[in-house]
């Protein structure tokens, strides 16, 4: 046990000039932290007159009164060598301190802890949901005292303090309101020589409420929010003291802690194309990013505020934003061994690569007719390992994913890989995940009706959360179209291959995660937490949510490489419309060329365009061909790709009328290092033959 000299004490309060009105019996800190004092290497302890050091990024703001301190959520830690600078303590103590959270701490976080194990000390701590807690070693036993969840809201001033006596026992108070309580008795085991600590744990730990122990490892991080006026007492103060404390300074307005809103680049419409930039999320976050000024990709649509984003947030796995701010994800190529013996690290994916060591993103083509981006990755284990990697090599499973954007808001998803290469584990290639941002709920998302799913004959049919999910109800087959139905004008959409199997295609229960509830996980997107699932507990953090349907899109392969397609958007188009784009697509009509030096190499379902070569010989610099449509396939606007040429400048007649080059007739150039070729996206729909001719 500690023994107190008071005299000591009280001359190093004198010393520090504290207050008249901490001078009462019993109510004089042994450790004031007020922050007032701008922090650089140290914290000045105004009851002790010493200086605590602090490590890791951190500002000085506005407190409750004078200033406070904000840590950053991951690096901020505040300790103390207790050998050289003893905390003396006897029988009984209080804490007490204001925090204000940006986001509750993936799992308990010190606001103030001495503790050694679970065998000495005590640790004073806020939760992951929005409570508090005092644990404490007495008569050799931990003895845990928490309160009840969510009595800490967001981004909100709250006093939070903590008495401990070792007749009576342990009582929680949140602005000087009983939060809980512990009656317990007997000698506290301090743990004197352990450095004391605050705002992060001594040791690396997991999140809480994870999915798979074997998928997620501990990490470190810190308070996530504002806190100020940390002061410990040496005696249990009473209730009514604990109230005064929190009456005497309590906050007239909220903390200067903003809305945190996912970053996708201006809104509005804006010339169409790709985009370098750097999108900044919140300061803290950003800081932890050792890029230059291009690190992210938008692509801006000049007819809709919808936005497609690469950001490092989601691991540069492209979202569609909507012309309101809604987002829309999918999964990357997904490996597992399930329940195998071999599971022991969990998934392997995108997700998990929370510091973009695998993944990265590059512009290829950006013209006014088209846009082509690459994103490659490894799939990665929250472990850092790669799937399927060859011993003998060190290669592993690596995807190019390769998107054809064009002007109307659609765009391809071409997936590949080298053959061979994804191993004999489970695989899933497809998931859509939508976003909540920070204080948003599902319903603030998607409706009520989520999401509609087609075939090609235009059998639609609606999903729905319902309280009781019709389990038999039937779905027509050959499903290939899905929209989800988000509370925006556009919507994003997804239309696969022939062949493709849809799964999950279900109604949902409202009571399993509902609408009014934020969305179902948050280790992805933004998380830097090593874990392959964490469920939501409060609308503090971007989630991902939803996922289903889930499709199996139809696999090819050629030359060594394996891969599949997907037609992506984010549009005002309406189911039927939906169908007809994917007719368009799957059943494109056939090209017609009688052109000399001009040569056909067909429809490429992975671009989306007819694709032509133009021959070293060819003489003449006029492309007139019969694109033969139908109601079973129609043109949806026409994307045409001519190799081996390189002209800056072509005459459109469309159906024998001249079309003006703007938003309905776009072209550009795309010079490689072995050739030229031109993009070229016309505006129009038709279930009758069209004629084209470029000049």
């Amino acid at each position: 046990m500690q023994k107190k000299n008071i005299t000591s004490v009280c001359l190093l309060f004198l010393l520090a000039g504290l207050p008249s009105s901490l001078e009462a019996a019993g109510q004089t800190p042994l450790l004031w932290w007020s922050f007032d004092q701008d922090p650089t290497a140290a914290i000045k302890d105004q009851a002790a007159g010493i200086e605590d050091s602090i490590e890791g990024n951190f500002k000085h703001v506005p407190g409750v009164a004078g200033s406070a301190l904000k840590p950053d959520g991951y690096t901020t830690c505040i300790t103390r060598n207790t050998v050289e600078k003893p905390l003396l303590l006897d029988s009984a103590f209080t804490v007490e301190a204001w925090v204000a959270h940006a986001a509750y701490p993936w799992n308990w976080c010190p606001v103030l802890c001495q503790s050694k194990g679970q065998t000495e000390g005590f640790s004073f701590n806020v939760g992951p949901n929005g409570d508090i807690a005092l644990e404490i070693a007495v008569g050799g036993k931990w003895q845990r005292c928490v309160s009840t969840k969510n009595l800490i809201p967001l981004r909100k001033w709250k006093h939070i303090a903590a008495t401990c006596d070792s007749k009576s026992g342990i009582r929680l108070y949140v602005d000087g309101q009983p939060a809980g309580q512990l009656d317990v008795e007997g000698e506290i085991n301090w743990a004197g020589q352990t450095q004391l600590r605050s705002l992060m744990n001594y040791e690396a730990v997991k999140p809480s409420n994870i999915h798979r122990e074997h998928g997620t490892l501990p990490g470190w991080f810190s308070m996530d929010g504002l806190v100020d006026e940390v002061k410990m007492y040496g005696t249990a103060l009473a209730a009514a003291d604990v109230a005064g404390l929190f009456k005497a300074n309590a906050p007239a307005k909220d903390p200067e802690l903003p809305l945190r809103v996912m970053p996708s680049g201006p809104q509005g419409p804006g010339r169409f194309g790709a985009y370098y930039c750097n999108l900044k999320y919140y300061e803290e976050w950003d800081n932890l990013w050792p890029v230059a000024s291009d690190p992210d990709v938008v692509v801006r649509f000049d007819n809709s505020g919808t936005r497609m984003v690469f950001w490092r947030g989601s691991r540069y796995s492209p979202a569609w934003v909507s012309e309101n701010g809604l987002w829309m994800a999918d999964q990357s190529v997904e490996a597992f061994y399930g329940n195998k013996p071999r599971d022991t690290e969990g998934c392997f994916e995108h997700m998990q690569d929370r510091r973009c060591r695998y993944s990265h993103v590059r512009v290829i083509e950006n013209t006014d007719a088209r846009v082509v981006v690459h994103w490659r990755y490894a799939p990665v284990s929250s472990h850092d390992h790669l799937w399927a990697e060859n011993p003998k090599t060190g290669r592993a499973l690596w995807v190019d994913e390769y998107y054809y954007v064009y002007p109307d808001q659609l765009g391809i998803r071409n997936v590949s890989w080298k053959s061979g290469t994804l191993g004999d584990g489970g695989v899933q290639f497809q998931e859509s995940l939508p976003f909540t941002q920070p204080g948003q709920m599902q319903g603030d998302v998607v409706n009520l009706d989520f999401a509609d799913v087609a075939n090609l004959k235009g059998e639609v049919r609606t999903l729905k959360f319902c309280k009781e999910p019709d389990q038999k109800k039937e779905f027509p087959e050959n499903l290939l179209v899905q929209r989800y139905n988000f509370k925006s004008v556009n919507k994003p959409s997804i239309i696969f291959e022939t062949g493709n199997r849809m799964h999950y295609v279900t109604d949902r229960g409202i009571g399993d995660r509902g609408l009014d509830l934020p969305g179902s996980c948050n280790h992805w997107p933004v998380g830097q937490a090593a874990c392959d699932g964490r469920t939501v507990q409060a609308a503090d953090r971007p989630t991902h949510f939803l996922g289903f349907p889930i499709s199996s899109p139809p696999k090819h392969e050629k030359d060594g490489r394996s891969w599949w397609n997907g037609l992506y958007g984010m549009t005002g188009l309406s189911m039927p419309e939906l169908v007809v784009v994917a007719r368009s697509w799957n059943n494109a009509p056939v090209l017609e060329s009688k052109n000399e030096g001009f040569e056909s190499e067909g429809y490429d379902l992975g671009q989306r365009c007819y694709v032509l070569k133009r021959g070293n010989d060819a003489t003449g610099d006029t492309l007139a061909v019969r694109i033969m449509a139908s109601e079973d396939s129609p043109v949806y606007n026409l994307a045409l790709v001519v190799k081996n040429w390189d002209k800056e400048s072509l005459k459109l007649t469309l159906n024998g009328k001249e079309i003006e080059r703007g938003k309905d007739f776009r072209m550009g150039v795309h010079r490689s290092l072995e050739e030229s070729q031109v993009m070229i996206w016309i505006k129009t729909q038709s279930t009758e033959p069209v004629s084209i001719t470029l000049k």
